[in-house]
């Protein structure tokens, strides 16, 4: 499954033999040990960012009279990383992932430094369009070297160490970056984020290059790029972005740039996913199905966790964003579950019970807005549904990489990561709109001025509309699971 460019035949063969011969080796093991330490660095910068900058980004919005401009600098990064996806699906598939992965994280530096050193709003949201750009490049060129380098029955070991790479900034992230832009300024927590790239720089690329960096044929001429696909790529992102500025709109104006949207989307996604997607047919398509159903669920529940908990129950914003803190433990206990390999057999069984785990932690979550239910029995509730998300969410990607031939393992983890984006971004602009259109706009106002003091005022039906359909959207999801195969 290795390709390496010819120079490297001999060691080629050296590695496979060794593979062969050390069945015991795992993802330490002298063989991986500079390529696991160097992806997994990969994966810890995209997860410190990704709940650092996040609790800097309202200060930065108001500091740079950005207010109105807030949502973008979110919906910039999605936009920007969906095309990203596509394009580092082809490039790996036909010239390696090094190059990808390489101008990935320059492109994810340069968009921080952007925003950090930013003037005005849209100078701040055009260094998030950048890091999206990156960010899309990254994550796709790792699947692809998961798939070259490392042998199938130590991959769900990898896919637990990127779950666990998480822990420490889920915890360690909000409250470093908070005391950092209270202390130094909130520009110190986009330009210093930058100097973390070294770490994966150092150990990554080498390692790539040894053992995963050309095509999958070196003898054979490249093909050239797919420009259909390219397009359909900036259908779907514009197409995205429009339905996430007509969600936050309620005006019957909306209805043209989602109109619009829709249109450029519906071919888009026919023509990036496999066949099959949208039925959820058995194998690779329920796979990439179960994927965005699942990540798009939780995470947009998981996004009015806080708050529910600052506006109704009257929490800080710290205590609120720390009672999620368990589940960063959890989701990766449950990658590390089903990486052990007696477990391998019953793939499939613990996916469908890791999406009930979902479907009830987002079904119990607004029990909080009932005064007399105690607040921390959220973060139980939650860590359980962590538990669940890391036993599906490592097993779509095993699954993936399992049912794909090595010369396509590129465009499926593209179509893997678009799934988990576009049902992000299509759910979140479904919630919000319900949500403001039953008092959530009065509900972040209050809040604005009477946070922690329980005093917001008391909208909960703005929260239920969020979090009664995801949680059918999480029981849909165990049906689709049940449809995976996990046999090639």
């Amino acid at each position: 499954m290795t390709a390496l460019e010819p120079r490297d035949a001999e060691v080629t063969a050296a590695l496979v033999d060794t593979t062969a011969a050390a069945p015991v080796e795992g993802v330490l093991g002298r063989t991986y040990r500079a390529l696991s330490i160097g992806i997994v660095s990969v994966v810890l910068l995209i997860a410190f960012e990704a709940t650092a900058v996040g609790t800097a980004m309202p200060v930065a919005a108001r500091e740079l009279n950005g207010i109105p401009l807030y949502a973008f600098a979110f919906s910039a990064y999605f936009t920007t990383s969906l095309f990203a996806m596509v394009l580092s699906g082809q490039w790996a598939d036909r010239r390696g992932p090094l190059a990808p992965l390489a101008t990935g994280i320059g492109a994810f530096g340069a968009g921080l430094l952007l925003s950090g050193t930013a003037a005005s709003m849209w100078m701040f949201v055009l260094g998030r369009a950048v890091q999206g750009l990156g960010g899309g490049l990254v994550i796709v060129a790792l699947y692809v070297v998961i798939g070259r380098a490392y042998p199938e029955r130590i991959r769900p070991g990898i896919m637990a160490a990127f779950s666990a790479a998480w822990i420490i900034p889920s915890v360690v992230g909000p409250l470093a970056s908070g005391t950092v832009t209270e202390h130094l300024g909130w520009r110190w927590v986009f330009v210093g984020i930058p100097v973390l790239i070294l770490l994966p720089l150092g150990l990554a690329l080498p390692a790539i290059r040894r053992m995963a960096g050309g095509p999958v044929d070196a003898e054979a001429a490249a093909e050239p790029f797919d420009g259909r696909r390219i397009r359909l790529a900036l259908g779907i992102s514009a197409g995205a972005g429009l339905l996430q500025y007509a969600g936050q709109e309620l005006r019957w104006l909306s209805l043209v740039p989602a109109l619009a949207g829709a249109a450029l989307l519906v071919p888009a996604v026919r023509g990036l996913l496999p066949p099959g997607t949208v039925r959820a047919a058995r194998g690779l398509p329920a796979v990439i199905l179960l994927r965005g159903i699942s990540a798009g669920s939780f995470i947009v529940a998981e996004s009015f966790v806080p708050l529910m908990l600052v506006t109704q129950r009257g929490l800080s914003p710290t205590l609120a964003g720390l009672s999620l803190a368990a589940g960063g433990l959890t989701w990766a206990l449950g990658s590390y579950v089903l990486a052990r390999p007696r477990l391998e057999p019953h793939r499939g069984a613990f996916m469908k019970a890791g999406m009930v785990l979902v479907a009830l932690a987002i079904l119990a979550a607004p029990g909080v807005l009932v005064e007399s239910v105690p607040v921390w029995t959220l973060a139980v509730v939650w860590a359980f549904g962590c538990f669940g998300m890391g036993m599906v969410i490592a097993s779509t990607s095993v699954l993936l990489l399992k049912l794909s031939a090595p010369q396509d393992a590129g465009a499926n983890s593209a179509a893997l990561q678009i799934s988990d984006g576009l049902a992000n971004a299509l759910l979140l602009a479904a919630g919000g709109a319900a949500f403001a259109a039953l008092g959530g706009g009065a509900v972040g106002a209050a809040a604005h001025g009477a946070v922690g003091s329980g005093a917001a005022g008391s909208h909960p039906g703005a929260f239920l509309v969020v979090f009664l359909p995801m949680a059918a959207v999480a029981l849909a999801g165990v049906w689709v699971a049940a449809r995976v195969r996990t046999d090639p």
